[in-house]
């Protein structure tokens, strides 16, 4: 195994560094209290990966079981227990677990519990997933051909 090709080809380095502060606006809120920070989107990063804190409510519902063709996703939980699915069973993650989803692994997720819940979603290669954060409870209430197209378009294939 080898690093890959180098992409900076600088003598000195170049100040191109991006700090979020930890009292930062979460950049998306539902109605239900479950907030989303844009941590490190495609653009901030140019595409290598999206880091995204989800702050869940309780018994707050995730997504059903559906599988990425493009791009992997992983899932550190910083707080509270989240139901994970594998893409062969439902695991309780709680404080410190991790699940990595490879390109085209099965996987869901949701907080069944009476508590808030905190995770760090990571996406590689890094994708425009902010219009599917802020898009998808407005498209999946509409539903039909508009919401098949608006998943594909979201690289988000859904089995149930």
């Amino acid at each position: 195994m080898s690093y890959p090709e180098p992409r900076y080809l600088g003598e000195n380095g170049e100040v191109s560094a991006v700090f979020r502060p930890v009292d930062t606006t979460p950049e998306l809120e539902s109605p239900s209290g479950d907030r989303t920070h844009y941590l490190a989107t495609h653009a901030t990063t140019g595409g290598e990966f999206g880091l995204y804190r989800v702050d869940m409510g309780p018994r707050a519902p995730g997504p059903s079981t559906h599988f990425h063709r493009s791009i992997s996703e992983s899932f550190f939980i910083l707080s509270g227990a989240v139901r994970l699915y594998d893409g062969d069973r439902w695991i309780t993650a709680r404080s410190g677990d991790f699940l990595y989803v490879p390109v085209g692994g099965l996987h869901a997720f949701r907080n069944e519990s009476d508590d808030p819940a905190s995770m760090l979603l990571l996406f590689a290669p890094g994708a425009p997933r902010e219009e599917y954060f802020e898009q998808v409870a407005e498209m999946t209430r509409r539903g039909g051909e508009e919401l098949e197209e608006f998943r594909v378009r979201h690289d988000s294939f859904f089995v149930d």
